[in-house]
């Protein structure tokens, strides 16, 4: 069934709301207060992906350099491993999830993603993007009926994995193609080839939020009806934003090459955010993805700028999940 795609830039009654309530003083800029919550062992680990099983408080973090993830269990500021470098031909690890089935969701950048079994860590399923163009599968979110749905930032495509998808792929070897479920190609900011473009994902009230990383827009997937609208945004943009997080309202972005976390106020509607408050230091050493847990902020210190994808140099060790305060 084909789904109407809509790029808007548009005032509703709700934006125009946030536009009246930014009018006026900057949002406030706190001076941080970051402090190290997670240690991660080895020299080579350049961190990526974040996500929290909410039924245990366990935190799993995935490497993009080895394709390894960690677990941090509460109480406990060293991590362990998980599933070791290289588990099951994985050499990168990128969007990581826990859904409510206590199955962990980890994307592989250069081939889909793969679900594990927490509690035997067995590789239940593994979802391919299909061809052979070049893809770069980025972040993941879980939606309330336990669809998954995947960024690609070079294809620009959101794809989808159902329950009824993993279940028949679980059933029949494991092994799938992933499916695309919204085309973006017409939709974000003309660029050059090759750019990467979507990345963060996140589920909402029957809606996705993803973030164009090279225009800095954020965009509204309404999963009723497959429409796509670009959310008006009000003291800022998203340009170098990587992972995002919403609880309720407020939606929190990791800003990679500038060091920044932000928080933002979506609108009723989901059409509009105001930039409510914005923390900017190079202690957090290239933060790519975030997740909210017990009332705060964890933030993953990639160091990807020293040694790591971004450029040459020596990173600092043990590499770490940061708390940010006051965000």
């Amino acid at each position: 069934m084909s789904r109407a795609i809509q790029r808007r830039t548009f005032l509703t009654a709700a934006a125009l709301t946030v536009a009246a309530t930014a009018v006026g003083a900057p949002p406030a800029t706190a001076a941080p207060r970051i402090s190290t919550a997670v240690e991660l062992p080895g020299d080579r680990v350049y961190p990526e992906g974040i996500a929290v099983d909410p039924r245990t408080g366990d935190l799993y973090v995935g490497s993009y350099t080895t394709g390894a993830v960690y677990r941090a269990t509460p109480g406990r500021r060293t991590a362990e491993v998980f599933l070791p470098a290289g588990t099951d031909g994985r050499t990168t690890a990128n969007g990581l999830k826990v859904d409510r089935a206590g199955r962990l969701w980890v994307t592989d950048s250069t081939s889909g993603v793969d679900v594990y079994d927490l509690r035997t860590r067995a590789l239940l399923a593994r979802f391919d993007a299909p061809g052979d163009a070049p893809r770069f599968v980025n972040d993941l979110a879980i939606t309330a009926d336990g669809s998954a749905y995947l960024t690609d930032s070079v294809r620009e495509v959101v794809y989808r994995v159902t329950p009824a998808e993993l279940a028949r792929a679980t059933a029949h070897g494991g092994r799938a193609a992933l499916t695309t479920a919204y085309d973006f190609s017409r939709v974000v900011a003309p660029h050059p080839s090759g750019t990467y473009t979507l990345n963060g994902i996140v589920a909402g009230d029957r809606c996705l939020f993803t973030v164009d990383m090279t225009g800095g827009d954020l965009y509204r997937i309404d999963l009723p009806t497959g429409d796509i609208r670009q959310v008006a945004l009000f003291g800022g943009d998203l340009v170098n934003s990587d992972g995002l997080e919403l609880v309720g309202g407020t939606l929190w972005a990791t800003l990679n090459r500038t060091n920044t976390v932000t928080r933002w106020r979506l609108s009723a509607d989901g059409t509009a955010a105001r930039l409510e408050r914005s923390v900017t230091d190079a202690a957090l050493q290239i933060p790519t993805t975030l997740v909210r847990h017990g009332g705060r902020t964890l933030v993953v210190r990639s160091q990807f700028d020293k040694g790591g994808p971004m450029g040459p140099g020596t990173p600092e060790t043990p590499f770490t999940v940061a708390w940010v305060h006051g965000i």
